[in-house]
């Protein structure tokens, strides 16, 4: 039997039941009026009407809208123009051009930093990790961004302790990562990410916008209770880049990042030293790296002359030891398709760079403390050094070598302004600053 169209179907038996209910059964007697619901009834039940009706939810499109729609947003775009950089011409330069090249010592992968300014965390923890192994055969992997986190805690309360008159920017110095492990432990890099669940890449440019502006309105506000800032900085971070634990498993067994540092990772942080060159200071003493990044101003820097500080680098590279090194990037001999970084002649010739063109760079502020890597290695090419640098930025991974810069000797004479390193290398040297 034809099953009738279920709508019409529940419309006819609807109509009819209204009309005979509200118009007097259409002017029927009662007995003909029963007679007459009792046929409409059969009739209905006889189609086979048995059920009502579904809804369901279902993705609403409009595939012509989405195409107006696309090619609005389209037409609306300014064209971005192209930037051209002024850079040197490498080309017909016998440059190193692998990895393979170098003698270098055992490291983990580089890693990306992706949108966030913690090279400094990313290059120190890169080289506390080659610590642990050469001195204690243990390979690990640290998180950069435990670190990040109780840094941004300490800005916060040294900015609500001097009333606001207090750098809080989002970079820092590689000794920052020795401050902060000594007061909260470290963890492991998959213990503490800083990737929220399905984020690719760490961001952290909306956080520090955050945290700033509220800042800024405490100190417009005089709001200066320090635990209640405290508890709000954490909770932003806590959004953005998740919180950081109390304790962890590792190895069925049951740590604080504490106990983390001091019995898994026994690494003492008083061997490590900061070593700077500028002629600003006074050689031969502990002097304050004035830069705003190193915004504790701490003053346990070592600052020694030029040839001493390059005849410590290459000490420590070629004994086994890697250095965590910081100075200025944004240089026209950058090259990142070719994984290189050189002084071109047009800047200044090899036989003039001395400590004076060192500092006069500094000075007018042509040389700035851009950024934070790690020398992993070494190459002697045509009587000159080149070091293999293992980096978290972007930059690095647009060439043949992903994660790594190949630095000319020149390069990091000119322009890395200071590096942190085991003071067994730099042995009797120490005994000049106790004079």
């Amino acid at each position: 039997m034809q099953m009738l169209n279920l709508q019409p179907c529940l419309f006819l038996k609807k109509k009819i039941f209204n009309t005979l209910l509200y118009n007097n059964f259409g002017g029927l007697n009662m007995k003909n009026s029963i007679l007459f619901l009792v046929f409409v009834s059969f009739f209905i039940l006889s189609t086979g009407i048995t059920a009502q009706d579904k809804g369901i939810f279902k993705e609403t499109k409009n595939a012509f809208w989405d195409k107006v729609k696309k090619s609005t947003e389209e037409f609306k775009k300014k064209k971005e123009e192209e930037h051209k950089s002024f850079v040197v011409d490498l080309s017909g330069y016998a440059l190193p051009k692998s990895v393979d090249e170098f003698t270098s010592y055992w490291h983990n992968e580089p890693i990306s930093q992706a949108n966030s300014n913690t090279c400094w965390s990313f290059s120190t923890t890169s080289f506390f990790e080659c610590e642990i192994f050469r001195l204690f055969g243990k390979k690990v992997q640290l998180s950069p961004m435990w670190t990040a986190y109780w840094e941004f805690v300490e800005k916060a309360r040294g900015f609500v302790q001097h009333r606001g008159e207090w750098s809080f920017q989002d970079g820092s110095e590689s000794n920052a990562v020795s401050r902060i492990w000594e007061k909260y432990g470290v963890v492991p890099a998959d213990v503490y990410t800083g990737l929220l669940p399905g984020q690719e890449f760490l961001n952290t440019s909306d956080m520090f916008d955050e945290m700033k502006g509220y800042l800024d309105f405490v100190k417009e506000n005089n709001m200066w209770n320090e635990e209640e800032v405290i508890t709000t900085i954490k909770s932003i971070m806590d959004h953005w880049i998740g919180t950081p634990p109390e304790k962890f498993t590792l190895d069925g067994k049951e740590f604080t990042p504490k106990e983390y540092l001091k019995n898994y990772l026994k690494l003492n942080l008083d061997d490590y030293a900061e070593v700077m060159s500028l002629v600003q200071q006074p050689y031969w003493e502990q002097v304050e790296y004035e830069v705003s990044d190193n915004w504790w101003h701490n003053k346990d820097y070592y600052n020694v002359p030029l040839d001493v500080f390059m005849e410590i680098i290459k000490k420590g590279i070629r004994n086994g030891h890697t250095i965590c090194i910081g100075g200025d990037v944004s240089e026209p001999g950058k090259n990142p398709e070719l994984d290189v970084f050189m002084v071109p002649s047009f800047d200044i010739p090899t036989e003039y760079i001395d400590e004076n063109a060192r500092q006069f760079r500094f000075s007018n502020e042509t040389s700035t403390d851009d950024h934070g890597v790690h020398m992993v290695g070494y190459l002697q090419k045509d009587g000159k050094d080149w070091y293999l640098i293992k980096d978290s930025e972007s930059s690095s991974r647009n060439g043949n070598n992903v994660g790594y810069y190949f630095f000319s000797e020149d390069y990091v004479k000119l322009k890395m302004l200071g590096f942190t390193i085991h003071k067994e290398v730099l042995g009797d040297l120490l005994d000049k600053f106790k004079e």
